[in-house]
């Protein structure tokens, strides 16, 4: 087995070189070949991945590129994991990673391959469609509704009717929730393990990379 002087000077040198998002595409690539990744609509998501937020260190300082956000009524601290899956297989064709205070909304232009024709999104991304950088997307977008607007109306026919849609647009979300699963349940990524972006940006298209693997493995084995 390598000592930990020789993981460390691989993981750089993958780092240097941009070779795990190499690797990451070149999965999807495969995958692709095998009819698995078909591309024609997109979720878009986004989940917290926590980083130390102690100043307990020898630099006496939390991470500079990590911010801390607030969801309901508590802070997290830590960077933002954003993702595009392909609705269809539950792949993952596009990642970004940002701090945690970032708007999951300003990151949804690098999340979409240009390909599909649907998004699914949930409430978060309200307006999306509106934004310079996407005015000329030519796809159909399905955003949740806010909750409070839904409540807010009064006919119970037509409350009832959109109350059916929105869970239509949340069954076909789901599938965005399967990555994240894997990445944090089956791998047990909860928390950052180092410092700065782009250390950690390579360590996702490594891991998002191995999650598309554990989605395929059954199509896979059968061809």
């Amino acid at each position: 087995m390598p000592d930990a002087t020789t993981l460390l000077k691989f993981r750089r040198w993958l780092e240097a070189h941009a070779l795990t998002e190499r690797i990451f595409e070149t999965i999807n690539t495969r995958l692709s070949e095998h009819g698995l990744l078909r591309r024609q609509a997109t979720l878009v998501d986004a989940t917290i991945i926590a980083a130390p937020s102690s100043t307990k260190n020898k630099a006496k300082a939390r991470d500079a590129q990590m911010h801390a956000m607030r969801k309901g009524n508590q802070w997290y601290f830590g960077l933002k994991a954003h993702i595009g899956v392909d609705a269809e297989s539950g792949l993952v064709p596009t990642l970004t990673a940002t701090p945690a205070n970032t708007a999951d909304i300003t990151e949804t232009s690098k999340l979409l391959h240009g390909q599909e024709e649907a998004v699914f999104a949930d409430a978060g991304y309200i307006g999306a469609e509106k934004r310079e950088e996407l005015a000329k997307c030519q796809v159909t977008w399905y955003i949740a509704a806010k909750r409070s607007q839904v409540e807010a109306i009064e006919d119970e026919e037509l409350k009832g009717l959109v109350k059916h849609v929105e869970r239509l647009k949340a069954s076909v979300r789901a599938r965005v929730e399967h990555p994240f699963h894997i990445v944090k349940n089956l791998f047990g990524y909860r928390k950052v393990r180092y410092k700065g972006l782009a250390k950690n940006r390579a360590q996702f298209h490594a891991m998002f990379a191995l999650a598309n693997l554990v989605r395929a493995k059954s199509a896979l084995l059968a061809a």
